[in-house]
Parts: C-alpha cells; sequence; structure tokens
C-alpha cells in the first residue's frame, strides 16, 4: 500500500459491497457510474490487486477483494466508534444493510415493521430477503440473519430473539365439515400440510412427526406462507406458529394441548456487528420481538 492511499476509496469500495452493484454504490454515494469505476480503479492500483472478478453477469470479490473487506469493515467501524466517543454524536446508519430470515418470520412479522426503523434512519437502505432457506454470513449472502438455530462454527455473534410457539390449526370450515378431532390419534384421518421432506432446510422444522407418527401428509410445500393460505382455504390441518395463524381470523386452533416450542435466533457476522447499519438493524429488530413477546408466546 503507498503512502497515497485514500480511505475514501475504501468508503467506494464499501458501498459497492454493500449494495451489491455499481449502480446502486454510485447512487448512495452521489456520484456518477465512472467516478466510482475510477475509484475502484485508483484503489486496485494502489493495492497493486485486482479486487473485483468482473463478468458480463455481474462483479463478485476476488480473494483479495475479500480479505479487504474484513479489514475495510474494521475500518469504518473503527472510524464509527471514534466520531461516537470523542464527537459524542448520535449513532447514524447509512447504506444497504440486508437481513435474511425464514419466510414466514420475515413476511408475516418484520416486514410490516421495517417502516419504523426507516423513519428513524433516512439514509439506510433495508434488504429483506425472507425465504425457506439458511443464510451464510461468512460468504456475504446476508449482514443479518434470523435462525432457528445456533451457530456450531465460524465467527458469528449468535443473539437468542425469543422461543415462539408453534400449534395445529384448521379453517373454521373444514372443522365444520369434516370429523370431529379430540386427540392426536383422529389427525391421521384427516388431510395434513406440511413441508417437503427432502427441502426441509432444518430440523427444527420437522414437525409432523410429533403430530402422530402415522401421519402422511395430503399436501406439501418449502414455504411455510403457501402452507398457511392452504389451510385459510381449507385445504386441511397444519402445525403453524401462534403469531402467525392467530391473526388470521378463519383459523381456529385444533387440539390446544399439542404444543410446540422453536426458537428464533439473530446472528451477525463478528467482522460487522459494531458497523452502524448492522448495529441499529439488528437492535431493532430485538426491540420489535421483545414488544411482541405475547405474540409469540401467547397465554393458554
Amino acid at each position: 500500500m503507498t503512502d497515497q492511499f485514500d480511505w475514501n476509496l475504501v468508503r467506494s469500495f464499501l458501498a459497492i459491497t454493500r449494495t451489491g452493484s455499481m449502480t446502486a454504490a454510485a447512487k448512495r454515494l452521489k456520484i456518477d457510474y465512472s467516478t466510482l469505476s475510477r475509484r475502484i480503479t485508483a484503489l486496485e492500483t494502489s493495492l497493486g490487486a485486482q479486487l473485483f472478478d468482473r463478468r458480463t453477469s455481474g462483479s463478485s470479490l476476488t480473494e483479495a477483494g475479500e480479505r479487504l473487506l474484513v479489514m475495510a469493515e474494521q475500518m469504518d467501524q473503527l472510524a464509527t466508534s471514534a466520531t461516537q466517543s470523542i464527537g459524542n454524536t448520535k449513532l447514524e446508519a447509512a447504506g444497504a444493510v440486508r437481513v435474511g430470515t425464514p419466510d414466514g418470520f420475515g413476511t408475516k412479522f418484520l416486514a410490516a415493521r421495517l417502516g419504523e426503523l426507516s423513519q428513524r434512519h433516512p439514509d439506510l437502505t433495508i434488504e429483506l430477503v425472507a425465504m425457506p432457506r439458511e443464510f451464510s454470513l461468512s460468504r456475504r449472502e446476508a449482514d443479518i440473519a434470523i435462525s432457528l438455530a445456533q451457530p456450531s462454527e465460524g465467527r458469528l455473534h449468535s443473539r437468542k430473539l425469543t422461543d415462539y410457539e408453534l400449534g395445529l390449526y384448521a379453517s373454521q370450515q373444514y372443522v365444520r365439515d369434516n370429523p370431529p378431532i379430540t386427540t392426536t390419534a383422529d389427525v391421521p384421518s384427516h388431510r395434513f400440510i406440511s413441508y417437503i421432506d427432502d427441502l426441509i432446510y432444518a430440523p427444527e422444522l420437522e414437525y409432523a412427526h410429533f403430530v402422530s407418527p402415522d401421519l402422511q401428509p395430503a399436501i406439501k410445500s418449502s414455504n411455510l406462507v403457501a402452507q398457511l393460505h392452504s389451510t385459510i382455504a381449507g385445504a386441511g390441518l397444519c402445525v403453524l406458529p401462534c403469531f402467525i395463524a392467530q391473526a388470521e381470523p378463519t383459523l381456529v386452533r385444533v387440539l390446544p394441548s399439542f404444543r410446540l416450542i422453536r426458537t428464533f435466533w439473530l446472528l451477525l457476522h463478528s467482522d460487522l456487528r459494531n458497523t452502524a447499519r448492522v448495529r441499529v438493524t439488528a437492535d431493532f429488530i430485538a426491540e420489535q420481538v421483545s414488544k411482541a413477546q405475547a405474540l409469540f408466546l401467547p397465554e393458554p
């Protein structure tokens, strides 16, 4: 690295990695595309290494780029900490933060609350990826991930958000039109909605055998929201999170004594956990979940 190394060039590099593209980064930095391109070329020249593998399908970080990203995040974190402690200023978040969540949590809980976070931090761009999958923070698939389990390895920081309850639900119409369900022994004779076995991305989602070992689901989907809508439409019984099912006026809980408890964990990469955009978003999610404890763990 030469004595002409410029922190502003690193900020430009970070903007690209955080927004996912040169075009979005240029817009975020309020400069034109060609200026940003020149900055990255200058940074690569200063370091003597190529940082991006540029292809027609898009750009990805090279090995050198991945190494710089770790150090650049640390530099940004240090600059933020210095501003707060020396300047005694309020934490301000800017840039893009990507949150990867299970489809049900992201779609049915978090999405409706992100407007408040955006109002608090107008310069923050929130990217919500709500999909039935795990997210790799080490591969930068997300800055924050909501998981059903604590990580067993990697440079990750985990924080318990909440336990949540699941129950057995059906539509009011289905209950009226079908034989009564008084015990779990009655369930196998009913249509059941569940996950596709080989597409279950986390063992915590394997519910069917807890209901009955003889259960043969009639309808399967990899997507919890799809299962929810099938249940609302009267297609059968389904194990659903209470915080989702109780918001649907046409659903009723079947066999209230049947309950499962699972846990949501908030995961952060250790290199990013103290950057402003990640910290304020993570704290906001934890705050919103804490306020909604009655949804996640309803009273019997």
